[in-house]
């Protein structure tokens, strides 16, 4: 896995020049999940929309789960920079990047969970968010549990905002908020708290993502501000 992760495996060397290369069977398992979620993802349906055979594939990738490794790296792609920016407004940067890659591409919701080896590009966030919290008087597993905290909160929303490839539900955001509204209108006295609070609320899709990152950076300016007293 390593060794596929990060590009060490040698390519098959003999007979006639490759039809395909490991990034080509990402690329294309990328596709496959994108329109129809990774469920979707064999390598068989890989082996119909490239021009060669299932078992070709497997002389360069050993089954599904390297394979999901592998396009799941390449889909994180690398992260941003914004050397440029301090370091709150760069790690809100950081984790709206991160929100819009899992908006691109779902299905790395499910893919990138539980214990895994990680590629270069998912290191390489892992390293541009700890790199903002360097100089900040928080430890190394300070930097990396607000690292932690950051994507989970980005997960979190993600995973609310977004209908996954493949989902039965047929329900868009608006649809779901229609459906609240109506149903508050007409039982406001048994949800008076809510009602009241929704009659306010200028709900967006962003609105709990900016919110809950702004929060969790106000801890962390409070920790590092207490940190260099």
């Amino acid at each position: 896995m390593t060794e596929l992760l990060w590009g060490r495996q040698q390519q098959p060397s003999r007979g006639p020049k490759p039809a395909v290369t490991l990034a080509g069977i990402a690329e294309a398992a990328i596709r496959i999940a994108d329109a129809e979620g990774l469920d979707a993802v064999s390598m068989q349906r890989v082996a119909d929309d490239l021009p060669v055979t299932k078992m070709a594939l497997y002389r360069y990738v050993p089954g599904k789960t390297e394979l999901v490794a592998v396009m799941s790296d390449l889909a994180v792609g690398a992260p941003p920079d914004h050397d440029d920016l301090p370091w709150r407004e760069a790690l809100k940067t950081w984790a709206l990047d991160l929100y819009a890659t899992f908006t691109e591409h779902p299905w790395l919701l499910q893919s990138t969970i539980g214990r895994r080896l990680l590629g270069p590009n998912e290191l390489a966030w892992m390293e541009r968010g700890v790199e903002k919290l360097s100089d900040s008087g928080l430890n190394g597993g300070e930097q990396l549990d607000s690292i932690l905290v950051l994507t989970s909160h980005v997960r979190n929303i993600a995973q609310q905002a977004m209908t996954l490839p493949g989902s039965t539900t047929g329900l868009t955001e608006e649809d779901i908020g229609q459906a609240l509204a109506e149903i508050l209108s007409t039982e406001a006295s048994r949800f008076p708290s809510l009602t009241a609070a929704m009659q306010t609320a200028a709900l967006n899709q962003n609105q709990g993502l900016e919110f809950g990152l702004d929060r969790i950076l106000d801890g962390l300016e409070l920790l590092i501000s207490a940190r260099k007293d």
